[in-house]
């Protein structure tokens, strides 16, 4: 299975995902700053792998602490650094579940308990949140594989929702990879995802990698796929996902869920619950990152607009509730009405499995 992080002696190693698939490259890193910046320019992507690699870096932080040896004299900078964090990458949710899981914990602590036990402490939660990821992933995957009604189908993805974005096996790759380990996929296709091209340059890699047959398109050729009746389902990942349904993802989604409603192919999303933020309303109030210009002015090394030409560059989209069929998560697929879908979910009543 192919993954994007690993966590060995207090070093997280990283595989370079800006430079895929041309490299393979893997960056040791052993420091939290180096860590922040590599969320920060997507050498890590994916709301719960920056999750993990936001936890890691907390572990790895207080494992460098050497100024005091007890939790009160490392607090101040344990604030500091879950500040930086949390300041990579705003749209991510996941992001903010890792870092608040560590602040409870640092609740656990007094001013006199031993740096070491903090070490110990911080180091289990990392591990705990990256196995609980992987396990999240195989679990939607598994209800998502369902979708299928035992048929081989055609099916359409938008950017990277894998094993390169999570733990491991991916959310929206996770019912792709379940799906196909079935007898149940024909073929899927890939949009290519500008300006990022995290379809053509990940999601294509991790398939390739896999023998699981699909097709590269541009974004533009999802319509008329679609007119053509040559796709039978839509699935995506998250990044963060309000109270009545509406869903941040990457940019592209809600055009690719307005051709999807509009042709009656069904869209659905994979996600872990820990996408869900119910301290939002709806999804006006998410936050959407943008990023540089240049991404949209070049293509790899090759300018492809002018060096001034003025651009706006959002990462992110949100595509509102109505035109979605439903979320997968790890406890069960959630269908329509989502907002009262959501509500029954988080007050622990389930949802269909």
């Amino acid at each position: 299975m192919i993954a994007a992080m690993r966590y060995e002696n207090h070093v997280l190693h990283l595989l370079d995902q800006r430079q895929l698939p041309v490299v393979e490259t893997w960056l040791a890193l052993n420091n939290l700053e180096s860590i922040a910046q590599a969320i920060e320019t997507m050498v890590v992507r994916g709301a719960p792998a920056i999750g993990c690699a936001a936890a890691f870096a907390l572990a790895i932080d207080v494992q460098g602490f050497a100024d005091a040896d007890s939790f009160g004299g490392y607090l101040p900078q344990f604030h500091r650094s879950i500040q930086r964090l949390g300041q990579t990458r705003p749209t991510a949710v996941n992001l903010r579940y890792a870092l608040a899981a560590f602040e409870d914990l640092a609740k656990t602590f007094e001013s006199k308990t031993p740096i070491k036990e903090v070490r110990l402490a911080m180091e289990d939660l990392a591990n705990s949140l990256f196995a609980d990821d992987l396990a999240t992933c195989h679990a939607i995957g598994r209800h998502g594989a369902a979708l299928a009604l035992g048929q081989r189908i055609s099916v359409i993805t938008h950017c990277n929702a894998g094993a390169l974005a999570t733990a491991g096996y991916g959310t929206a790759l996770g019912v792709i990879r379940a799906m196909h380990a079935a007898g149940h996929i024909s073929v899927v296709y890939v949009d290519e995802t500008r300006p990022y091209l995290q379809g053509a340059r990940l999601t294509a890699y991790e398939l390739e990698k896999e023998g699981i047959p699909y097709q590269l398109i541009t974004d533009s050729t999802a319509a008329y796929l679609m007119q053509q009746n040559r796709v039978d389902l839509a699935i995506v990942g998250a990044d963060r996902i309000a109270r009545n349904g509406d869903t941040a993802n990457k940019i592209g989604t809600y055009g690719l869920a307005i051709q999807c409603h509009y042709h009656g192919v069904p869209m659905f999303v994979a996600a872990p619950w820990s996408t869900f933020d119910l301290d939002l309303e709806h999804g006006t109030q998410i936050p959407i990152e943008e990023r540089h210009p240049d991404e949209v002015r070049w293509i790899g090394k090759e300018r492809v607009a002018p060096a001034s030409a003025p651009v706006y560059n959002p990462s992110f989209d949100v595509t509102p509730a109505p035109f979605l069929s439903g979320f997968v998560t790890e406890h069960g697929v959630l269908r329509p009405p989502l907002k009262a879908a959501i509500a029954t979910m988080s007050n622990g009543k389930g949802a269909e499995r």
